[in-house]
C-alpha cells in the first residue's frame, strides 16, 4: 500500500501510454481514492462529433486502476481488471473539462471493487458512472 498522495508518481508513470496520450492529469491518487481530469480535445472525439465513450472509460478506469495500485494489500504485486460496467448519461464538448473521482468500495485480499463518476465541469452534469472489479495478484 502506498502512502499519501501519489499523483506525481502516476503522472510520470503514464507517459507514452494511453492515459498520458489522452492528457489525463491527476489531482490525487491515494489509498482508497483517486481524482483526475482531462480537457476535451479533438483526440477525445468520435467521428460523429461527440466525445468518444472510450475517452471517458480511459479516465475512470485509469483512476480506479491507479487507486487500486495505491491500495494494494501487503504482499500483493499488482492487479488485473476482471469486470467493468459504464452507464453514460451525458457528454462534453471540445474545450470543456471532464473530471472524475474514484473510490474504493471493497478492499479485500483477493479483489477490490471501485466506483467512479465522470462529470462535465463546465455544466456540472454527470457524464458517466463506472464500476469495476480488480483481482489482486501476488508473486508466485
Amino acid at each position: 500500500m502506498l502512502e499519501g498522495n501519489q499523483a506525481a508518481l502516476f503522472a510520470e508513470r503514464q507517459k507514452g501510454t494511453l492515459p498520458g496520450e489522452l492528457g489525463i492529469e491527476w489531482d490525487e491518487v491515494a489509498n482508497g481514492r483517486a481524482r483526475g481530469r482531462f480537457v476535451v480535445q479533438r483526440k477525445h472525439m468520435a467521428p460523429n462529433g461527440f466525445m468518444h465513450a472510450a475517452s471517458v472509460v480511459a479516465l475512470v478506469d485509469s483512476a480506479c486502476g491507479y487507486g487500486c495500485v495505491a491500495s494494494l494489500p501487503e504482499g500483493a504485486s499488482g492487479f488485473t481488471t476482471i469486470e467493468i460496467k459504464t452507464n453514460y448519461l451525458g457528454t462534453a464538448k471540445e474545450g470543456e473539462t471532464v473530471a472524475c473521482e474514484a473510490r474504493l468500495l471493497h478492499g479485500g485480499r483477493m479483489t477490490q471493487v471501485w466506483d467512479a463518476e465522470a462529470v462535465n465541469q463546465s455544466t456540472g452534469k454527470t457524464i458517466a458512472v463506472f464500476r469495476c472489479t480488480q483481482m489482486v495478484l501476488y508473486p508466485r
